[in-house]
């Protein structure tokens, strides 16, 4: 099975309630990576930050926990 990267997780996310929510409960980038490893994808923090770093804020808000860092927050305050 090739190795499947942080693009297509964030791809399969919007179809996979479940893993949707899996996701977004992770505490930091490096739990949401080990998350991802288990289902089959392989990418580092820094790949991910960069495919994150393409999502409109919706998008990532609906992903990710806006609590991994202040650059995450949807309204920083």
């Amino acid at each position: 099975m090739p190795r499947q990267n942080a693009a297509q997780l964030l791809k399969a996310v919007k179809q996979d309630q479940a893993l949707k929510q899996k996701l977004k409960a992770t505490a930091n980038p490096e739990a949401f990576v080990q998350i991802a490893q288990e289902r089959g994808y392989d990418f580092t923090v820094d790949e991910l930050e960069t495919e994150l770093d393409k999502l409109s804020e919706e998008d990532l808000a609906g992903i990710v926990n806006p609590g991994w860092g202040p650059r995450r927050h949807i309204h920083p305050r």
